[in-house]
């Protein structure tokens, strides 16, 4: 059940649209405003500032698209979701770099749309906790200061394993990525304080999957492109949640660590050693754990099977001195196969 002090505007210009997803969301418990323009929006909000705004992608007059920047500007704290048609979704998720946190697709499925505001709500909520913590940062010094940002990133921590061990697939896989970057690192020569922000970076990698659909994550069949993109959101929205606690360095990491060597990931706007060395070692840890853990879609790999396949990649997906040092801590022995939680 909703929090009944959470609102919801819903920004459209057609009525019935707006009529009906008050009508859904308020039965869950939600308080709803219509707005069926930009201005009648911003003037809604003036009034009345809400939790979360669904917003319509094409709108007569000023878009959702140039609305968003506004919303965000003004309200930071107020969550948005896209509201768009099937033919947009390329515009929605580059909405959403632009500061939107979900977006929904019309026609509507009515339960999703609720499920897509349950985890907008949420992720909102942990950036205000996130904000809380981070004044109280601000207000203390030394080792006061670095005793609150444990704790922080602790909770975090802990609630990328809460998140993980709902899903069967994916429990423990942040720890098993983390033991794997390290061994990296640390046959790479990694310095102290590298080693310090890799490890956060690997623990808090899926942090952004608070904002994915599980029932798309879970797919037992292949993905489309539209389902890879809304899963792929995960680095971009999991690099803001963190970005108030930790180095610029942990946050570049989380953002590029989908990001291929050759420049051929999705929306990728870097490439080679142009991306971060710790998203590059990362990139291939948490290829590597996924591989040897079973899926929904698939049967873990054979160990020879991943590292057969972490050659084939490397040069595209993974840079060749990462996964050369990933292979020597195998030959070693440093990193063991385990897929328990």
């Amino acid at each position: 059940m909703a929090n009944l002090e959470e609102r919801i505007l819903i920004v459209d210009d057609e009525g019935a649209i707006t009529r009906l997803l008050r009508q859904k969301l308020s039965r869950k418990g939600y308080g709803c405003e219509e707005a069926n323009s930009a201005e009648q929006a911003l003037a809604r909000l003036r009034s009345n500032p809400t939790e979360l705004v669904i917003l319509d992608v094409m709108m007569p007059g000023k878009s959702g698209i140039d609305l968003l920047p506004e919303i965000k500007s003004g309200w930071p704290d107020t969550a948005v979701i896209m509201a768009t048609a099937v033919a947009e979704t390329s515009i929605a998720i580059e909405s959403m770099k632009r500061g939107a946190d979900d977006y929904i697709i019309k026609p509507f499925d009515l339960d999703e749309v609720a499920l897509s505001v349950g985890r907008a709500l949420e992720k909102r909520r942990l950036q205000l906790e996130i904000k809380e913590y981070q004044h109280h940062l601000e207000e203390k010094v030394g080792q006061q200061t670095a005793e609150i940002r444990k704790l922080f990133l602790g909770a975090i921590e802990a609630l990328v394993f809460a998140l993980e061990a709902k899903d069967k697939y994916t429990g423990g896989h942040s720890r098993r990525a983390t033991e794997i970057a390290l061994a990296i690192g640390s046959e790479l020569g990694l310095s102290t304080d590298d080693m310090e922000d890799l490890r956060w970076g690997s623990l808090l990698h899926d942090v952004g999957k608070i904002a994915v659909d599980q029932l798309i994550q879970n797919k037992p069949g292949r993905l489309t492109h539209e389902e890879y993109a809304h899963i792929m959101i995960h680095a971009h929205i999991g690099a803001g949640i963190v970005k108030p606690v930790v180095n610029e360095r942990v946050v570049e990491m989380i953002e590029h660590h989908h990001d291929h060597f050759d420049g051929s990931g999705l929306h990728q706007a870097i490439a080679g050693k142009d991306i971060p060395l710790g998203a590059r070692i990362l990139a291939v840890a948490d290829a590597f754990d996924a591989m040897v853990s079973d899926r929904p879609y698939r049967s873990a790999m054979s160990l020879e099977e991943a590292l057969a396949e972490i050659g084939r990649c490397t040069g595209t997906q993974f840079d060749p001195v990462v996964a050369s040092a990933f292979i020597k801590t195998k030959e070693t022995g440093k990193i063991l196969v385990s897929t328990e939680t």
